[in-house]
């Protein structure tokens, strides 16, 4: 079981079974997002409960994705598909977790929209989009 909540702790979640890999999206609406990058790991829909959702609100960013924040802290929490049924699965970000999550980074993505002002030395395998 993982357990984890925003920043002021009004969107709490629990996870069960293993949290899948670790990947860092660098997309413009991402940074934007986060203010830098996206780090998450995805799951089965069916592995994760919300405790509370009155506090959690959903920005729909594209026709294929909605965004998942705090509506107190601002906390950005989960990444997920609209298309619930080709995509059994949700993106939640790995600074949201109670540690240790044992996930480590195995991809970068977007890495043609990454910002200007790092880059990625970490050898960890990159697609550019």
């Amino acid at each position: 079981m993982h357990h984890g909540s925003c920043l002021c702790g009004a969107v709490k979640f629990e996870v069960t079974g293993q949290l899948g890999a670790g990947e860092m999206c660098h997309c413009h609406q991402c940074r934007r997002w986060t203010g830098h990058i996206y780090a998450s790991t995805e799951v089965p829909r069916t592995a994760l409960s919300i405790k509370d959702v009155s506090r959690l609100k959903w920005y729909q960013s594209s026709d294929k994705v909605r965004r998942g924040f705090c509506a107190d802290c601002g906390s950005s929490i989960f990444f997920d598909p609209i298309d619930q049924e080709k995509h059994q699965w949700i993106a939640i970000a790995l600074g949201c977790l109670t540690s240790p999550t044992g996930v480590k980074i195995e991809q970068h993505i977007f890495t043609l929209e990454k910002g200007d002002y790092y880059e990625i030395t970490d050898g960890v395998k990159q697609h550019k989009t």
